[in-house]
């Protein structure tokens, strides 16, 4: 199969990114399946059912979450009735929604998407997101039930997401960090055959920091003085991400290659 993962979209430049590329890319690079990450696809805080249906519009198969899961406070009812959109697993117990799916790919061939959150330097203490995974990757074999396994591990730190991404390793196609907003140049397959990267960056202005237009940040760090709310950069967008293509007989990744379109990040196609 050929997977594509996108990173966090970020605010209204990331939507129109992915708009204007991912109905393109679905044809040119004969898409099977594609996740995107839109926890800041709102404002850089949050999703609301709107914009979901935006993502969704555009191409995506699954939309997954994060921490600002619930930010925009419309999610809390959307996420209940479109369960193409998937908050962490291990979020805050009671939380609406589901982390995690088996979803129906071309052919006859099944997709699952899992999403975990971090511990490292998070704000708030979520449960463990290996104990929350296992149960998920055992009901749902690669290559058995799931003909792809993908994996959106959203973390502050590397090491947490090279930890999980090993932990994975063997039973995932794809593991794609997001949460950070900066990509990483790590794109491989592990030795089980589950393609990786540590962060797959954002779908936003990166003439920006983390997203957000220069000034207040900059004001911030400089002053340690707030004076207005950070607001998205509204530039031209990157689209970042991972490209995997998988044997279908087993789920493994043969392929994994980071994707770069666009704006001041530009590279070439997988």
């Amino acid at each position: 199969m050929r997977l594509l993962f996108l990173g966090d979209v970020m605010g209204r430049a990331g939507r129109r990114a992915v708009a204007e590329t991912l109905p393109r890319l679905r044809e040119e690079w004969r898409l099977d399946f594609v996740v995107v990450n839109g926890e800041n696809a709102t404002g850089g805080m949050g999703l609301s059912g709107d914009h979901a249906r935006a993502l969704l519009d555009a191409g995506a198969d699954c939309v997954t979450l994060g921490d600002h899961a619930f930010d925009q406070k419309d999610m809390l009812q959307f996420i209940e009735t479109e369960p193409r959109i998937l908050r962490p697993l291990n979020f805050a117990k009671g939380a609406p929604g589901h982390g995690h799916r088996l979803f129906d790919g071309p052919g006859g061939r099944k997709v699952l998407v899992v999403q975990v959150l971090g511990q490292v330097f998070m704000k708030r203490p979520f449960d463990d997101p290996f104990s929350a995974l296992e149960p998920v990757l055992k009901a749902y074999p690669r290559g058995g039930l799931a003909q792809a396994v993908i994996v959106d591990v959203h973390c502050e730190a590397t090491s947490e997401k090279m930890a999980i991404g090993h932990y994975c390793d063997g039973r995932a196609s794809m593991v794609a960090g997001t949460h950070t907003h900066v990509p990483t140049a790590d794109a491989q397959v592990l030795t089980g055959g589950t393609g990786y990267i540590s962060d797959a960056g954002m779908c936003g202005d990166y003439d920006s920091i983390i997203g957000m237009d220069k000034v207040e940040p900059m004001r911030r760090f400089i002053t340690g003085m707030a004076r207005a709310r950070f607001s998205p950069a509204l530039g031209e967008a990157t689209l970042s991400g991972l490209y995997v293509e998988t044997d279908d007989r087993s789920g493994a990744a043969k392929v994994a290659r980071m994707v770069r379109l666009g704006g001041r990040l530009e590279q070439a196609a997988p």
